[in-house]
């Protein structure tokens, strides 16, 4: 597979990633679509495992979403730009502190976009459950399950 077309792949799954912050865009199908699109161009048993492992997370993540609070944004209170700020934040975080640092950037990011916003700290904590309660556990499984499959892919193609 040559670089323009891993770069591709790529991006496709970054904006699989944004999907999966929009509500309405269906982010994991993009993202194991482009997984599907490597392994089928790339034909090696790495990239056919990472296919293999990616189809198994994402169909655990589906039968994980019925469990889970419905989303609800705007219940929170939350303006749309502190969601998608929290998404960003997952994104950097997981590649900036290896799949821990999703989670820490997610919550991180809402917490420093309600306490700009609302001005107290003890206001943007209450704002950060709001926002959890109403949509973030949701969001922030789905993201984590495409951002491991992600990682994935990425780690397959640095090293190997």
């Amino acid at each position: 597979m040559g670089v323009w077309q891993l770069v591709a792949v790529g991006l496709v799954m970054l904006l699989g990633l944004v999907g999966v912050l929009v509500p309405g865009v269906p982010g994991q199908a993009i993202v194991w679509a482009a997984v599907l699109w490597w392994a089928l161009t790339d034909m090696t048993p790495v990239a056919w495992g990472v296919l293999i492992a990616a189809t198994a997370l994402l169909l655990v993540n589906q039968a994980l979403k019925p469990l889970l609070p419905p989303r609800r944004p705007h219940e929170s209170g939350a303006p749309r730009k502190t969601l998608m700020l929290g998404g960003i934040g997952a994104i950097v975080g997981f590649f900036v502190v290896p799949v821990v640092g999703g989670i820490a950037g997610y919550v991180g990011a809402i917490y420093g976009a309600e306490r700009l916003r609302l001005g107290s700290r003890g206001a943007g904590w209450a704002s950060v459950r709001s926002v959890m309660r109403a949509t973030g556990y949701a969001v922030l499984v789905e993201l984590f399950a495409c951002l491991l499959v992600t990682g994935a892919w990425l780690g397959a193609v640095i090293w190997s």
